[in-house]
């Protein structure tokens, strides 16, 4: 029997957070069953630094709030983690032995693990240790495998769609170019599904490398028809055929971690459009405030249900699973299909070759809508 139970929440933040943990904490409530969060993600287990959640108190008014009360890390990997030894040398360790062991002091019978593929990767990892664990999908970049939609992208896609409306003003009174850079990673959703909701001209995303030259011409193409303004959506990690994806900086977070901070391919975009058209080109950086604030009221449900679903399979006894939403139901796929080939412990996760990200897919129905309405994929 489940008695006591503990969340920690892992990677960038979400709109949703708060809502899965409240979700969780009144399940386990109905049933009987404590729960307590770790301040920091993986950080915070591998300190054993935990707070008990309650419906009465802390874990009370989470619907509407964005962030985390129990905090995030998205530097820390228990499996590899980077430590400085006595002289001053940089050395890396394996300390997830130290967080086991917090888990079996402090009676905690299941692990629930709210974030996106770096977490569930350490969650899979974990698994292998004996420890009870399940996942819930988080990250506004839509890319955890196995599931069609994790919770907070409903919320980032409100709130770039909204940019798009309201770039669309200054485009139009000004005749220019207006470029939106948009967040997502290693995959398109983001740019994609925004761009369509918010009438956007060209989308450029990660999976399809695109021809600059067939940009200019969609910008022709409407300046032919009258139309001297254009819209251009651009998710972080697009690159150009035969060219590399735009990094800001490279990190040193640690091995086995992903220590490349994507940004500046929108500047890259708008340049090349007003050196190649003649038109004025601005691109404006969505950046952090597309994972903050309030949450859609899609986003709270969608993470209400997740967060009871998550707390029922505890109830039932299954463990080492991830909860999905596929095809309208939720359900559960194992740990190790979520990490696919990447099954090396301590392993990075990301855009690595192992990797089992969820990449948009040429077949997929959001590629055939976009291309049936005109915009331009840059190929």
């Amino acid at each position: 029997m489940v008695k006591r139970v503990a969340i920690l929440t892992n990677g960038g933040d979400a709109p949703g957070l708060n809502a899965v943990i409240r979700a969780i904490v009144k399940t386990a409530e109905t049933n009987g069953v404590e729960c307590y969060g770790f301040i920091e993600g993986y950080k915070g287990l591998l300190n054993n630094n935990y707070v008990k959640l309650d419906s009465k108190t802390n874990a009370s008014g989470l619907l509407h709030r964005g962030g985390t009360i129990i905090g995030t890390s998205n530097n820390t990997n228990v499996f590899n983690y980077k430590t400085i030894n006595e002289n001053g040398e940089v050395e890396y360790k394996d300390l997830s032995d130290v967080c086991v062991q917090n888990l079996k002091d402090d009676g905690i019978d299941c692990l629930f693990t709210l974030g996106g593929d770096g977490t569930q990767k350490s969650s899979r990892d974990f698994s292998l240790k004996g420890v009870n664990c399940i996942g819930v999908p988080k990250t506004i970049d839509n890319d955890v495998a196995d599931t069609d939609i994790t919770f907070g992208y409903n919320t980032a896609v409100s709130i770039a769609t909204e940019a798009i409306d309201r770039l669309h003003t200054t485009a139009e009174s000004h005749h220019r170019v207006m470029v939106l850079e948009v967040m997502g990673r290693y995959a398109g959703w983001i740019a994609l599904e925004s761009a369509i909701a918010g009438g956007a001209d060209v989308a450029l995303i990660p999976e399809i490398p695109y021809d600059m030259n067939k940009v200019v011409e969609k910008i022709n193409e409407r300046k032919q028809i009258g139309k001297n303004f254009t819209i251009v959506v651009v998710s972080e990690g697009a690159k150009p055929k035969d060219g590399e994806i735009t990094v800001k900086k490279k990190l040193d977070d640690g091995s086995g971690l992903d220590n490349i901070r994507l940004g500046g391919i929108g500047d890259k975009v708008a340049n090349d459009i007003e050196e190649l058209t003649g038109f004025t080109s601005r691109n404006t950086v969505l950046g952090y405030v597309q994972r903050g604030g309030t949450p859609t009221a899609f986003d709270r449900v969608l993470s209400t249900q997740y967060g009871a679903k998550a707390m029922e399979l505890a109830m039932d006894g299954i463990f080492n699973v991830l909860v999905t939403y596929k095809e309208g139901k939720f359900g559960s796929v194992s740990l190790e299909s979520v990490v696919g080939k990447n099954t090396v412990v301590g392993a990075a996760s990301g855009n690595t070759a192992e990797s089992n990200i969820r990449k948009v897919q040429m077949d997929d129905r959001l590629i055939k809508t976009a291309r049936d309405i005109g915009i331009c994929l840059g190929d």
